[in-house]
C-alpha cells in the first residue's frame, strides 16, 4: 500500500522560505516520477513541480509561477521528495501535498497514492 506523508509546512512571511519533505513508501520509489501539488481555498489542487526517477525536473503547468522561487529535488537513498520554497509570496498560501503521477507525468487526474492531508503552507504579506 502506498504511504506519503509530507511535512515542513508553517507560516512565514513574504519572502521567506520553507523546504517541504514527501516520504513515500509502497512503490520503487527511485523508478516513480514524484510531484508536489498544491489548493488553494476555493480552487483546484494544481501541479507545483515534478521530477522524474532521473532527475529531471518541471515546474508548474505554465513554469511561471514557481520556477526560479522553487526547486524540486529527491534522495532515492531515503524515499524522499524535497520542495525548497524561496521568496515566498502570499499567493503561494495553500496545501501542499506530494503523490506519484500514473502515466504522464504532469497530469492531474491518475495518481499511484491516495491524497494525504497534506502540509499547510500561509504566506503573510
Amino acid at each position: 500500500q502506498v504511504q506519503l506523508v509530507e511535512s515542513g509546512g508553517g507560516s512565514v512571511e513574504a519572502g521567506g522560505s520553507l523546504r517541504l519533505s514527501c516520504v513515500a513508501s509502497g512503490i520503487t520509489f527511485s523508478a516513480q516520477a514524484m510531484g508536489w501539488y498544491r489548493q488553494a481555498p476555493g480552487k483546484q489542487r494544481e501541479l507545483v513541480a515534478v521530477i522524474t526517477g532521473e532527475g529531471r525536473a518541471y515546474y508548474g503547468e505554465d513554469g511561471e509561477s514557481v520556477e526560479g522561487r522553487f526547486t524540486i529535488s529527491r534522495d532515492n537513498a531515503k524515499n524522499t521528495v524535497y520542495l525548497q520554497m524561496n521568496s515566498l509570496r502570499p499567493e503561494d498560501t495553500a496545501v501542499y501535498y506530494c503523490n506519484a503521477p500514473r502515466g504522464r507525468i504532469k497530469n492531474l487526474t491518475n495518481f499511484i497514492g491516495s491524497w494525504g492531508q497534506g502540509t499547510q503552507v500561509t504566506v503573510s504579506s
